[in-house]
């Protein structure tokens, strides 16, 4: 069973950043890919960055945060983080990190609150 723990969530201005963590439970090189959801309110859940962590290692962000957001991994730490610049209060959402073993499992966090308001 893999746990997922996120962390770095916070009330943030518009135009700051944030950090998100996501810290597993195993080795991360055992996921076939890692990633960020969030969850808007009255909004359903939507992709906002994945990473393959085999092959190329490609990396997907949504169009909104495109040139905004970066997810990277720490493999020694088990972690994956989202740092995120210039922050609009559209990007208000609970974050969900996300991991996919090899063997087509998914697995959840249970999300931090990221609020951008002045």
């Amino acid at each position: 069973q893999v746990q997922l723990v996120e962390s770095g969530g916070d009330l943030v201005q518009p135009g700051g950043s944030l950090r998100l963590s996501c810290a597993a439970s195993g080795s991360i090189l055992s996921f076939s890919g890692m990633g960020w959801y969030r969850r808007a309110p009255g909004k359903q859940r939507e992709l906002v960055a994945f990473m393959t962590l085999i092959g190329s290692g490609t990396t997907t962000y949504t169009d909104s945060v495109k040139g905004r957001f970066t997810i990277s991994t720490d493999s020694a730490e088990n972690t994956v983080f989202l740092q995120m610049n210039s922050l609009q209060p559209e990007d208000t959402a609970v974050y969900y990190c996300n991991a996919l073993t090899r063997s087509h499992l998914s697995y959840w966090g249970q999300g931090t609150q990221v609020t951008v308001s002045s």
